[in-house]
């Protein structure tokens, strides 16, 4: 895994430099509004924008975001990377979407960025997650219990329908968990009952 890391520098530099930069902040910047990291919940994403900004610019958020999450999967894909190296590349575009350097490291949850992802290294796993994200968003109408309870299962997914591949479910785990430590607000509020 060392040596992986290490030949493919580049990539996972690439991977984190895209996924530092934020929709959210540069979409609320574009349409004159305030930083979203200063409104609402303080959380530059697409439903913290939501609140500040409106349906419109929350929607090209979360384009912007899952889009982030594509494209150095997807030209990592086009260069015929391996799925390991595929989600090693993920994965440093999620963190950099989590601890940005553009922005004193302070950035989102990972959902819209993991999402898309997930999607480009494995669309069944990608598929299956958005699928269950929706469906509890409809049931629940809770966006941060949507997020949670589709990544809980995403392991399962990813062991279920990529059999064998014991990095990409690793990665995928590390993942999921690092998305529950950045919900830990919403955790608490969500078992007080207060959350929105």
């Amino acid at each position: 895994m060392l040596a992986m890391l290490t030949d493919h520098y580049l990539w996972l530099l690439f991977g984190y430099l895209l996924g530092s930069v934020s929709s959210a902040i540069i979409a609320c910047h574009l349409a004159g509004l305030p930083d979203p990291r200063t409104q609402g919940s303080g959380n530059p994403g697409a439903t913290n924008v939501l609140r500040v900004g409106g349906r419109r610019i929350a929607a090209l958020t979360l384009a912007g975001d899952i889009i982030k999450g594509v494209i150095p999967v997807l030209i990592a894909k086009l260069y015929g990377a391996s799925l390991d190296l595929q989600i090693t590349i993920g994965l440093a575009t999620f963190l950099g979407h989590l601890y940005p350097v553009f922005f004193h490291f302070k950035g989102g949850k990972g959902v819209a960025t993991a999402i898309g992802v997930l999607i480009t290294a494995s669309w069944p796993v990608g598929l299956s997650t958005v699928a269950t994200w929706l469906f509890v968003a409809k049931v629940m109408r809770i966006s941060s219990l949507s997020a949670l309870i589709a990544f809980l299962l995403t392991p399962l997914y990813a062991w279920w329908l990529e059999p064998g591949q014991t990095y990409f479910l690793t990665l995928v785990c590390i993942m999921s968990v690092m998305l529950f430590w950045r919900h830990r607000s919403n955790i608490r509020k969500l078992l007080a009952g207060t959350e929105t």
